[in-house]
């Protein structure tokens, strides 16, 4: 669901794109005062890799000719919380859309939104925490990520087909856009929502401290992440370089609809000099499939570094503040 510059407006796309750092600025403040957030800052470098690495694949939607991939805003958010899972997504959506062209530069705060603010910071306070507030279970954590999941990518396709109005420099009717865009990505959103309980009910059976949201860094402090950190990692470097080449090749659901109404594939993504390997692939060598995977180990890497560097930034200030209140 990643937009294509093509779609907007300067106006819409500097609008959201100032939105979206808002919303940074507002997490990174929020996180701040997370007392787990040492705990955090690793899980937030392997999940947000691994979430990466997940949406490097494609799978088929049946009887349609579109394709899908996981957003992943839920799972992080499931995982770490709302603000470290917003700062997590953004970081995915930022090397994207600076080393691979997926997603271009006037699109990214319209991608950081629709992928993160509204899963992260809307949804989870507001659907995924309430139905586990009565006790976290295996059956409610698997209802409230599919539902999660579901409504979060419903409100996201619906933002684009706003946004893409609003920028109006495509021929895009809006009741066909909308008839197109909410059913193919309930479809994506159902299998997404069942990617991520699976993931985070394995993580509950693990470790359930880290699901559980009403834990306190005095329970969180002896706990050992080791065990779920080694399965990301194994599943990032599975995924990424080795899965990511059966990813399907047909359109994803937003690509997908463009082409339904316009009889054409969404125009390119806007090339940014950053992006060494464009589209997922060797540059000089499209069609080399050692590309995908190279591609899918080296973002993986980045976003480990720049999603748990994040997290170390702002821990070691938090630390400062600290330091400096008490002397």
């Amino acid at each position: 669901m990643h937009m294509a510059d093509a779609l907007l407006s300067p106006t819409v796309g500097l609008a959201m794109g100032g939105l979206s750092a808002a919303a940074i600025a507002f997490s990174a403040s929020k996180i701040k005062k997370d007392e787990l957030l040492e705990k955090k800052i690793p899980v937030m470098g392997v999940a947000g890799a691994m979430v990466f690495a997940g949406q490097m694949i494609n799978f088929t939607i049946p009887a349609t000719g579109s394709s899908g991939h996981i957003g992943g805003g839920i799972l992080l958010a499931g995982l770490l919380g709302g603000a470290p899972a917003f700062l997590s997504i953004a970081a995915v959506l930022i090397i994207q859309c600076l080393f691979f062209a997926d997603g271009g530069l006037l699109a990214l705060g319209c991608n950081i939104f629709n992928l993160g603010v509204i899963p992260c910071l809307l949804i989870y306070p507001l659907t995924f925490k309430p139905l586990l507030s009565n006790g976290i279970g295996y059956r409610r954590l698997s209802a409230a990520s599919v539902i999660s999941v579901v409504i979060a990518l419903q409100l996201g396709a619906f933002c684009v087909v706003l946004q893409t109005l609003l920028s109006g420099v495509t021929a895009l009717p809006f009741a066909v856009f909308t008839a197109l865009m909410l059913p193919i990505h309930l479809a994506i959103g159902l299998v997404e929502g069942i990617v991520t309980a699976a993931v985070l009910c394995f993580v509950y059976k693990a470790r359930p401290e880290l699901i559980d949201a009403s834990n306190s860094a005095k329970r969180l402090a002896g706990i050992s992440t080791k065990r779920v950190l080694a399965a990301f990692a194994v599943l990032t470097v599975a995924v990424g370089g080795g899965l990511s080449l059966l990813a399907s090749a047909n359109p994803d659901g937003l690509e997908w609809a463009i082409e339904k109404i316009t009889d054409t594939l969404a125009e390119a993504e806007t090339m940014l000099p950053t992006a060494f390997l464009p589209d997922y692939s060797f540059a000089s060598d499209p069609e080399n499939a050692l590309g995908t995977s190279v591609s899918g180990l080296i973002g993986a890497a980045v976003t480990f570094a720049l999603a748990a560097g994040t997290g170390l930034i702002i821990s070691k200030v938090k630390r400062a503040r600290r330091a400096k209140t008490n002397v």
